[in-house]
């Protein structure tokens, strides 16, 4: 009886909410797929990227380019304005350019190479069926919807890396060696990716290719990345709301992130979600400090939940271990559970060397906390606990054990 006059009140509780003035004008303008009209302290790197992919203007094929930069430093956004800039004016000019944009780290868009190219399918206005041909087929069709039209076409790949580490890097070498394949089409790949060092980590042949030109973003400092704030506050809320030395405090902690704007923007957006829920004319100091623990939280679970199925088999393995125990384990007891898990989920096990390239990555994530000792003659191993707070272990769980459908 109690529930149901709970749930009849929900009716009241959202007309509030409508009727309530709400401290945002424009949130999206806080969100990362918003792209500002000018990116501060981004003119030298846009420059850059103009100038590589300025051909195909006159219908000629650019360069391959690589950006790269750790996360939040402005490289999505600089490309997407530069993009738009550039079809706005292919638009007028009636030059044949298109261009098709995908987040490799989206799951079912680019987890599988077929994925992959279907997808460059669909935006180019033909369907496919999501599964069920040849990954040839699927490519032979991409190829003759490139010849049936003449135009350049730019691909931009961000977070390139999650691409390779799902799939490999063939699709890769394939793309970059489809244009002597091609009559009356050109193809251009713009790889984007927050890990620094990935193309170095890719055959040699495949990163010649990629990276014919690279461009490098540099971090933000404390300053710049409050000038991004205040830039974006003044779309994004209205006058007064923000109480003094928000800003300033936002802008430390993406600081202290090593500079990454991105999660200042989502800090001060989330900060100003709080102060609403709360029914806070204001947008004040404390909101920053609640919206800081509910990111890191919401980060850990878009993390594990993103990973490929090889990378959860060696997590859900950790964790089976550490709750278990609750002290630090060691990768050979690691391998053992995760070649057994690997059976469970239909998984074909890596080498115990790749799994402590994977234990290198979370360690570098902050998901666990890895420290290599030596062991004498006997060579060397690494000591893990997890760092994530305690309180998520179950959620981790939870999502792992769907995905690998255990």
């Amino acid at each position: 009886m109690i529930q149901q006059k709970d749930q009849k009140g929900l009716k009241g509780f959202f007309e509030k909410f409508l009727d309530k003035d709400s401290l945002f004008l424009n949130k999206k303008a806080l969100q990362e797929s918003y792209t500002p009209e000018t990116i501060s302290h981004r003119d030298k790197e846009i420059k850059k990227i103009a100038e590589v992919l300025a051909p195909c203007l006159r219908n000629e094929k650019p360069s391959n380019l690589f950006i790269y930069g750790t996360t939040g430093t402005g490289k999505t956004v600089s490309m997407k304005y530069v993009i738009h800039q550039l079809m706005t004016l292919a638009t007028e000019r009636e030059v044949p350019l298109r261009a098709i944009y995908v987040n490799c780290k989206i799951k079912k868009v680019a987890d599988t190479e077929y994925r992959l190219i279907a997808q460059f399918i669909r935006d180019l206005g033909r369907e496919v069926p999501p599964t069920g041909l040849p990954t040839d087929e699927v490519y032979n069709i991409f190829y003759k919807l490139l010849d049936e039209n003449k135009f350049n076409l730019l691909i931009v790949l961000d977070e390139i890396d999650y691409l390779v580490k799902k799939t490999g890097d063939e699709v890769l070498y394939n793309l970059t060696r489809i244009n002597p394949e091609l009559k009356n089409s050109q193809l251009s790949i713009v790889g984007i990716s927050n890990n620094v060092v990935f193309i170095s980590s890719l055959e040699p042949r495949i990163k010649s290719s990629l990276s014919e030109e690279q461009i490098l973003f540099p971090t933000y400092n404390a300053i710049q990345i409050q000038q991004i704030l205040r830039d974006r506050a003044e779309v994004a809320f209205k006058e007064s709301v923000l109480q003094e030395g928000v800003i300033e405090k936002c802008a430390a902690y993406a600081a202290h992130e090593h500079g990454d704007a991105r999660r200042a923007l989502e800090l001060l957006r989330v900060s100003g979600e709080i102060a609403e829920r709360t029914n806070s004319d204001k947008i004040k100091l404390e909101h920053i400090d609640e919206a800081e623990e509910k990111i890191e939280k919401d980060r850990v679970l878009e993390l594990v939940e993103s990973q490929p199925k090889q990378y959860q088999a060696v997590l859900y393995s950790i964790l089976k271990i550490y709750s278990g125990r609750k002290d630090v384990i060691f990768t050979g007891e690691i391998y053992e559970l995760y070649r057994t898990i690997c059976e469970k989920a239909d998984l074909r096990p890596l080498t115990q060397r790749r799994i402590s390239d994977i234990l290198a990555e979370f360690d570098m994530l902050g998901i666990i906390n890895a420290r290599l000792i030596s062991k004498g003659r006997y060579g060397r191993t690494r000591e893990i606990a997890m760092s994530v707070p305690s309180s998520l272990e179950p959620k981790i769980n939870e999502i792992l054990i769907k995905d690998l459908s255990l």
